[in-house]
């Protein structure tokens, strides 16, 4: 069976990334590779994860572009080269456009740290600390045309404790991040999501 190729865009560390790796590297999530990792940003320590693993690692200067068509026009076509199947946003802090949504919608997704519809947009764990909830989380969904809106997949729940920051909430709702998102690519690349609607069903 040939290998299914995954894109990753990110512009920060990739700790998401970073648990992607593992679990392919482990088996968990078979017959997939990583073809190439993306970032806007040449500092983002995600690219050299994705260096220290043999993947290819594509720094494109968003500035260098007069628009944002013509930038994710050049996304698009590093993605297309290695043959990308699913697009995964890991810790990608540009609101995709209809470049690259018209390629592969139904085939992006994205991890949020929050428990949505709830606290979309940035900040989410200060969001949900300054609203006073007992209960934050994290959620992977498919990317539409609105920010943090489209089907979910998988959500998670973390306790809000009485003393946590900002810091120590995001750091519980991480670890639970780098567990959903590979079991949602592990059902998309099985075959098992169907989107019905907002509902997205797990098929057995």
């Amino acid at each position: 069976m040939s290998e299914r190729v995954i894109g990753v865009l990110a512009s920060g560390r990739g700790s998401n990334l970073q648990s992607i790796i593992d679990h392919i590297e482990g088996g968990y999530i078979k017959n997939a590779r990583i073809g190439v990792v993306i970032s806007d940003r040449a500092s983002a320590y995600a690219l050299e994860r994705a260096r220290r693993h043999g993947i290819e690692a594509v720094y494109i200067n968003p500035h260098a572009y007069p628009t944002k068509e013509e930038y994710e026009q050049k996304v698009l076509e590093v993605l297309e080269e290695h043959g990308v199947e699913l697009v995964l946003l890991a810790g990608y802090m540009r609101i995709v456009g209809d470049t690259l949504l018209d390629a592969y919608e139904g085939r992006m997704l994205n991890i949020h740290p929050a428990l949505l519809p709830a606290f979309r947009g940035l900040h989410a764990q200060r969001q949900a600390l300054e609203y006073g909830v007992k209960v934050a989380g994290c959620t992977v969904h498919f990317v539409d045309r609105e920010v943090d809106h489209g089907p979910i997949i998988i959500q998670r729940c973390v306790e809000v404790r009485e003393d946590d920051t900002e810091e120590t909430l995001s750091a519980r709702i991480l670890e639970q991040e780098h567990k959903i998102y590979p079991e949602a690519v592990r059902l998309y690349l099985e075959g098992k999501l169907k989107i019905e609607g907002r509902r997205v069903r797990v098929l057995e």
